[in-house]
C-alpha cells in the first residue's frame, strides 16, 4: 500500500508508507525540541522572583502591588538606582543627588543629626530650599498602610494627587524643587545613555528602553527589602535573649496606660512594627501654622496638628525627633510626654494624660523606658552590606 504526498507544485512521487512515517516523526522530533528550546529560552530570560522572608511575629500581609512584583533583577537594580547621584539627570559632581544623599544606612535611611551636608538632620534640595519636614525613617515600608510621609499624602486612599504609591516617589523626588529639582525626560535619557543600564533594566522589566516609571519600580523594590527585625527586642521575642530588670520595667511602662501610655500609637505586643501607621495630634502645640499636617490632606478638623506615628526602631539612630526635628535627644522627647503636653481642641483622644501635662514618671521610670526603647536598635540593620551603597556603578 502506498500513500501518494506532493512535493511541490508541479510533481508528483509515489513513497512507500514506512518512510513517510519516519519523516513525519522526525518532523515531530524537530518540532517539539524546537518548542522546548524557544520555552527554556523564554524561561530563562524571566526575573527571577524575590522572595521577602517575613520576620517571625511580623505580619503576613505585605504592600506590595500587582503590577511590580519583587525580582532579584528589580531589586538589585534598584539598589544600583538608590544610590547614583546621576538621577538628578546631571553628571556635574556638584549637581549629583540621589535617594542615598539623604537616606543614610547608618542612620536608618534618614538623614541623621549629624550629616554633613545638612547640618541639624533637614535636608534641602540641589536649589537650596528645606524639605517641608524632616525625614521619616526608610524601614519595613513594606508594611506600610495609610500612606507615607508625615502626612500621609502619598496614599491610594488621597484621589487628589497622582503620586499614590512608593513606586511614585521616585519622580516626585525628581521634579520637587526641594529635592533633585530635575527633569524626568532628561533623567531617562541620561541613564538611557549609560552602557551598563539598558541591559539591567531588559532583565529585570523585559525591555532595554528606561523609563522613569521602571526606574521607580526598581527602587521601590529595593526599598521594600529595608527590613529591621534583629533588635535585642526581637531576639527576646524569639527566646534567644532576656531582658534586664531596666528594660522588663521600661516594657511594662510602654504598655500601661499609667505607665507611660505610649502603645495606643506606637503597638507593643501584636505590633512589631512599633507604629500604628495612623496620625495623630499629640500635644506638640496650641497655634497651628504648618500648611502639611493631615488636615491639608483630609480637611478634616479633627487633623489639625496631626501627624503620622512613627516607628519607634533604631531611634538611637535618627535624631532629631518629630516632624519639625524639635527635640534633638530621645531624653528631651520623654521629657516633653513626661510633662510638657500642650492642650488643644484638636488633641488626640489617645493622649489620655492631657489633663496633667504628661505622663509624670519619676526620673527612674524614664530611665526605665529609655531602656527599653533602646532594645529597638538593631545594629545588624545598619550595617547590612546587602544594603550598602555599591563600590560601583554601571558605566562609571
Amino acid at each position: 500500500m502506498h500513500h501518494l504526498i506532493r512535493i511541490n507544485l508541479y510533481s508528483k512521487v509515489w513513497v512507500p508508507g514506512q518512510f513517510l512515517l519516519t519523516v513525519a516523526f522526525c518532523l515531530m522530533i524537530l518540532l517539539t525540541s524546537g518548542c522546548k528550546k524557544d520555552q527554556t529560552d523564554a524561561a530563562e530570560s524571566l526575573p527571577t522572583p524575590y522572595e521577602i522572608k517575613i520576620p517571625r511575629f511580623f505580619p503576613t500581609e505585605l504592600n506590595i502591588p500587582n503590577d511590580n512584583p519583587m525580582t532579584v533583577e528589580g531589586v538589585a537594580l534598584g539598589r544600583y538606582l538608590f544610590y547614583d547621584g546621576r538621577l538628578s539627570g546631571r553628571t556635574d559632581p556638584d549637581s549629583l543627588m540621589s535617594c542615598g544623599t539623604c537616606h543614610l544606612q547608618s542612620h536608618s535611611f534618614e538623614c541623621g543629626i549629624d550629616h554633613p551636608k545638612f547640618l541639624g538632620g533637614h535636608p534641602f534640595g540641589l536649589t537650596g530650599i528645606p524639605t517641608p519636614h524632616y525625614m521619616m525613617p526608610m524601614i519595613n515600608l513594606v508594611w506600610s498602610t495609610h500612606g507615607y510621609l508625615w502626612n500621609g499624602k502619598v496614599s491610594e486612599e488621597n484621589p487628589s494627587v497622582s503620586a499614590r504609591s512608593l513606586e511614585d516617589f521616585v519622580w516626585m523626588a525628581i521634579t520637587a524643587p526641594h529635592e533633585i529639582n530635575g527633569d524626568t525626560a532628561k533623567v531617562a535619557a541620561l541613564f538611557q545613555s549609560l552602557s551598563g543600564y539598558p541591559g539591567l533594566f531588559k532583565r529585570a522589566f523585559g525591555s532595554d528602553r528606561i523609563t522613569v516609571k521602571n526606574m521607580g519600580r526598581a527602587i521601590a523594590q529595593f526599598v521594600r527589602t529595608l527590613i529591621s527585625a534583629n533588635s535585642k527586642f526581637d531576639r527576646f521575642l524569639r527566646g534567644e535573649t532576656n531582658l534586664n530588670n531596666d528594660e522588663r520595667n521600661g516594657y511594662v511602662l510602654f504598655m500601661t496606660e499609667q505607665g507611660g501610655d505610649c502603645f495606643h500609637c506606637h503597638g507593643g505586643d501584636g505590633n512589631p512594627l512599633f507604629t500604628t501607621t495612623l496620625f495623630y495630634n499629640n500635644g506638640k502645640d496650641s497655634v497651628f501654622a504648618d500648611p502639611a499636617d493631615r488636615f491639608s490632606i483630609t480637611g478634616n478638623p479633627v487633623d489639625i496638628g496631626a501627624y503620622k506615628a512613627p516607628t519607634l526602631r533604631n531611634l538611637a539612630f535618627t535624631a532629631p525627633y518629630m516632624h519639625d526635628g524639635r527635640f534633638k535627644t530621645l531624653d528631651e522627647v520623654l521629657g516633653f510626654y513626661n510633662n510638657n503636653l500642650v492642650w488643644s481642641p484638636y488633641i488626640s483622644p489617645l493622649m489620655h494624660h492631657i489633663g496633667t501635662g504628661g505622663i509624670r514618671l519619676n526620673p527612674k521610670q524614664l530611665a526605665d523606658i529609655k531602656a527599653f526603647l533602646l532594645t529597638l536598635t538593631d545594629s545588624a540593620f545598619v550595617a547590612n552590606p546587602d544594603l550598602l551603597r555599591p563600590v560601583s556603578f554601571p558605566d562609571k
